[in-house]
């Protein structure tokens, strides 16, 4: 904190144009970047920090979005609901489809689950084979225990349907 005080105590003096060197203002522009570095690694800190307090690892489970190809399916929207309560309501924009196409994953949910036994129910809205509008659902039931537990909502092409399936497993 008190070198902060200090890099704006200099930021001060280098409001008179009289008194501006161009050393000092070098110095003191190394000064800021130096700054701006300690507050970037003070942010992810506590971001790490955040998410440890919020979400430890004993209760933890998180929930991804995948695509493998889609040709069959254009997807719109992902809603997902744990032991029959709605926890994610996702609008996907062209973009972040055309990431997940490519292989992207994206995290939908993060959430506190007890160890025993729950169940997912995910529903996937876009647009089918033939232009037609599209909406189907996968569930799962899993057993949560120690240790945090990473789902994948993943979507695929059935190339001999000539239809899209879609599915939830558990990463090990």
């Amino acid at each position: 904190m008190k070198r902060l005080f200090g890099v704006l105590a200099s930021v001060a003096l280098l409001a008179v144009p009289a008194a501006a060197d161009d050393d000092m203002a070098r110095a003191l522009d190394s000064e800021v970047a130096d700054l701006k570095k300690e507050v970037l690694a003070l942010n992810r800190e506590l971001f790490l920090l955040e998410e440890e307090l919020l979400f430890p690892a004993n209760s933890q489970v998180a929930l991804f979005v995948s695509m493998d190809v889609g040709d069959f399916f254009a997807l719109d929207a992902v809603q997902v609901k744990i032991d029959g309560k709605e926890v994610a309501n996702y609008l996907y924009s062209e973009r972040e489809v055309e990431a997940l196409i490519r292989g992207g994953v994206h995290r939908i949910h993060v959430d506190n689950l007890k160890s025993g036994d729950h169940e997912i129910v995910a529903f996937f809205t876009g647009t089918g084979p033939q232009g037609r509008d599209y909406k189907r659902g996968a569930e799962l039931t899993f057993e949560k225990g120690l240790g945090a537990k990473y789902m994948e909502l993943r979507i695929s092409d059935r190339q001999s349907k000539l239809q899209p399936e879609f599915f939830i497993s558990e990463w090990e």
